[in-house]
């Protein structure tokens, strides 16, 4: 089953973003406190959306995501910016529900665009995202500033 997040989701939802996190070899990276998260998804002006995969009462995985603007379409869409899926739920087609949720987001709002990333060593998910039809945007490289480089660039630094 797939429902949108609540706030009661939110602890839960901390806890895959580790578990993901680590999957990604990345846990040091994570900084997200609950406020931080429950603000985010369910404060005065929210900036993201989240949805859960429930199997048998247990969350067995989550996808948070947010609009995007496309200038060429002239209409927004989703960026998923995670999308997790417990080991042991794993083949129950829980992925593909949360993908076909936000497809569906898309298809009724007029959205033209899914749009998400995966790291290049990540062979299960580019498979199983291959398997969908999705198309890697090879030719885009992805850049990002953060901490001290953004600083410096706002002139803070």
């Amino acid at each position: 089953m797939i429902r949108p997040a609540t706030p009661e989701d939110v602890p839960e939802i901390i806890s895959m973003i580790l578990e993901l996190a680590t999957y990604e070899k990345a846990p040091h990276e994570v900084r997200v406190t609950e406020e931080q998260l429950r603000s985010a998804l369910f404060g005065e002006r929210p900036v993201a959306f989240a949805h859960i995969a429930e199997d048998d009462g247990r969350v067995a995985g989550y996808a948070v995501w947010f609009l995007t603007y496309s200038t060429w379409r002239g209409v927004p869409g989703i960026y998923l910016e995670d999308l997790y899926v417990r080991p042991e739920h794993r083949g129950g087609g829980h992925g593909k529900a949360l993908l076909r949720q936000l497809a569906s987001i898309c298809e009724e709002r007029g959205y033209q665009r899914l749009e998400w990333s995966v790291l290049d060593w990540n062979e299960p998910s580019i498979g199983f995202y291959r398997s969908l039809d999705a198309v890697p945007q090879d030719e885009w490289i992805k850049y990002r500033l953060t901490d001290e480089p953004l600083k410096r660039l706002a002139g803070q630094g």
